[in-house]
């Protein structure tokens, strides 16, 4: 048996898991149990056949079909198996997370639903990364597209699942049309179907306009501002493992299937390095300032998930640029790091959605401000929280640090070209955006996870007697988190397995040097060694005995949640820095005297500035000026009868003209 046959089977086991639940009432749990050990068994078999991929070499099968083409064509190689990793991973590990989040007795109207679209989802994804060509691409894209439609509407009474999961598939299907007009000129210019090298696309002038709208189809699902209008709502709205599986695999299918496109070019321009950047740029920075202005929880992280697609774009326009410009060093570090944030994202991503749906379970709400307290009931998830917390601000010891050190070093190196030109510049602009995307993440989960965890309960929902939740739940993320810490302690073994993957975008030029750009890696894990043990010595200073009295209570003698800050008021600076591109409503008490008055309180909302300020708004003006032209439906055959001759009449008269 090869690799591919291996993940092939590995497909149908996770995509069949929960076709036996269906055979059972609603409200067994025999189905739910039989599909978790069939879909887990499935991640496990995919799992193996990525691992043995990344170890060996290119495997293919072509299957005859009637349809375009004739056949379509499976490859398992190193960049596929790369981004099938955390396919299975993440998918594994929320098959058994769901156990506890949305067991059957609890959830009898829908789990069934919720477990058999999950395993077609799962299984769907393997399609598109083992993709050969163009139609057996789409055919898992598709796929994915309405699986997740389902699995975003899981809860079909909640009015706001239903309007994130209409606005899901409408983007996506407008993805998959760009999509299909990009593998046509992709067609044209390459002469077949198959997703290889070519080297007639250097020379063809369908190259620009592939790119471009490669680079808008794949954006929209990977959720690249202003293509992200999808995100938000589907991340906040599913059930918190599904929340995981669209962040931590879903977004990267974009990413995937542009990467797999740029392993097709026999040369990269600059122009569309400096797009890479620029996009990646602003996603990561609006991304992450969207992100402090929101006080739902899940909308949080889903707009961090559009900063850390913005950091992959940044690493990988740092790489494009550095092929462009002949510099090798720029090109791995750029695209090493990039890929390997892919892995890093999938897992910090999926850890912190997983401790959010513990949150929200444990006290049936998302908003921020009506939380706080709950690390004293809650110390196994507020401590997962914050470990994902400190690996998405890309802070050591954890796995986040690595890609973006990654990333950070190919654009310094940037700094170091003795030319001045635009490729070194947009190189270059990489290391300040990150540091300053870093800096607004650390604020952003600073609010979090105090406002979450720490000080008093807000309202009624926090001040519940609520624990961590269940061992399933508890598993799930513990083993999310040992990744995070084991890529972050040991970055070596990581980064070598991103840059065989980034081989396939090195147009066979990876050599020697690449080994000594990531070999420098060796040496991070006693820094993060000596800051644990620093960190260590903190933790036992800081838990030590000491004589308990009173502080100094700033002029309150009954200290209330009233006087902690709120999510609002602690990113209110930050946020209106960026008002321009948040946008937010903000509701002030109207004070007329030396205090407020009773409920009078300072609040603020953010919508998303391209859906609800923009796309949404135009698109009801547009039905209202096209619902005038209802008057021509008059409902009688002879005034459409009518209407026919005219236009008959006109185009005979235009044809006449000529």
């Amino acid at each position: 048996m090869t690799s591919l046959e291996l993940l092939l089977f590995a497909s149908v086991l996770a995509g069949l898991s929960g076709l036996p639940g269906l055979l059972f009432p609603s409200g067994w749990t025999a189905g739910q149990r039989i599909a978790t050990v069939l879909h887990v068994a499935g991640c496990v078999a995919g799992a193996g056949a990525a691992a043995w991929a990344l170890a060996g070499g290119t495997v293919a099968a072509r299957f005859a079909w009637p349809l375009p083409g004739g056949s379509v064509t499976f490859s398992l190689d190193r960049l596929s198996a790369f981004f099938l990793v955390p396919v299975f991973v993440v998918s594994g590990l929320g098959s058994i997370y769901g156990e506890g989040y949305w067991a059957e007795i609890r959830h009898p109207e829908n789990g069934r639903k919720l477990r058999f679209f999950y395993g077609v989802t799962t299984a769907s994804l393997v399609l598109v990364m083992a993709a050969g060509d163009a139609w057996s691409f789409l055919a898992g894209w598709e796929v994915v597209s309405l699986a997740a439609f389902f699995l975003v509407t899981t809860d079909q009474n909640d009015a706001r699942a239903l309007r994130a999961g209409w606005i899901y598939l409408v983007s996506a299907h407008v993805g998959t049309l760009i999509l299909f007009a990009m593998f046509t000129l992709l067609r044209d210019a390459s002469g077949g179907w198959l997703l290889v090298p070519s080297q007639a696309l250097g020379s063809s002038a369908l190259l620009r306009p592939i790119l471009l709208l490669a680079l808008a189809g794949f954006g929209l699902k990977a959720g690249v501002i202003p293509l992200h209008i999808w995100l938000p709502d589907a991340h906040a709205a599913a059930p918190s493992h599904v929340s995981a599986l669209l962040s931590g695999v879903v977004l990267k299918m974009g990413i995937y299937g542009l990467v797999r496109v740029l392993s097709m070019l026999p040369a990269y321009p600059t122009w569309l390095g400096l797009a890479l950047v620029a996009l990646g740029i602003s996603s990561g920075v609006l991304g992450v300032v969207l992100a402090l202005a929101q006080h739902d929880l899940k909308r949080l992280l889903a707009y961090h998930s559009i900063e850390n697609i913005g950091i992959i774009l940044i690493g990988l326009g740092v790489g494009a640029l550095g092929m462009a410009q002949d510099r090798l060093d720029w090109a791995v570090l750029g695209f090493a790091g990039g890929l390997l944030h892919v892995w890093n994202h999938a897992a910090f991503k999926s850890l912190l959605f997983y401790s959010a749906g513990a949150v929200i379970r444990a006290t049936g709400s998302r908003e921020i401000d009506t939380m706080g307290g709950l690390f004293r009931r809650m110390r196994f998830t507020g401590a997962a929280f914050l470990v994902g917390a400190v690996a998405i601000c890309g802070l050591p010891p954890l796995n986040g640090f690595v890609s973006e050190w990654l990333i950070t070093l190919g654009s310094f190196r940037a700094l170091t070209d003795d030319s001045a030109g635009v490729g070194m510049l947009g190189a270059a602009a990489g290391a300040p955006a990150l540091a300053l995307i870093g800096a607004l993440a650390v604020a952003c989960f600073v609010k979090a996870f105090s406002a979450v965890f720490l000080g008093s309960p807000r309202g009624p929902a926090a001040a519940i007697e609520a624990g961590d939740p269940s061992r399933s739940m508890l598993f799930s993320m513990g083993g999310l988190a040992f990744v995070c810490a084991v890529i972050g302690l040991w970055p070596a073994g990581a980064a070598r397995l991103s840059r065989d993957a980034a081989s396939a975008l090195l147009l066979g030029r990876a050599g020697m040097k690449t080994q000594t750009d990531l070999g420098a890696l060796g040496g991070i894990p006693l820094l993060l060694l000596g800051i644990l043990a620093a960190m260590g010595i903190a933790v036992v200073a800081w838990t030590r005995p000491a004589i308990r009295t009173t502080t100094w209570d700033c002029g309150y003698a009954a200290p209330g949640p009233r006087i902690q800050y709120t999510a609002s008021s602690f990113a209110q600076m930050l946020v209106g820095l960026f008002r321009w591109a948040v946008l937010p409503d903000e509701h002030r008490p109207s004070l007329t005297g030396p205090f407020p008055a009773a409920g009078e309180r300072f609040e603020s909302h953010a919508p998303d500035p391209v859906l609800d300020r923009f796309l949404l708004p135009g698109l009801t003006r547009a039905r209202s000026f096209l619902g005038l032209a209802r008057v021509i439906q008059a409902g009688r055959i002879q005034t459409y009868l009518l209407y026919i001759v005219v236009t008959l009449v006109v185009l005979l008269a235009w044809s006449a003209s000529w």
